[in-house]
């Protein structure tokens, strides 16, 4: 295998790599919008707990 084709397979594992950070990126940020307030009361009743 030439040199040039295992740095596009590199490349290539490297843009798929990067995909799927942006997928799971994607997916935390619209949980944290839909159930922000619902973590954030979660939370606050811990922090009221330890009577802090």
């Amino acid at each position: 295998m030439s040199s040039r084709a295992r740095r596009r397979e590199s490349g290539q594992g490297m843009v798929e790599y990067a995909l799927i950070l942006v997928l799971v990126s994607i997916v935390v940020i619209v949980i944290l919008l839909t159930m922000g307030n619902q973590i954030q009361n979660v939370f606050s009743n811990v922090v009221a707990a330890l009577g802090a």
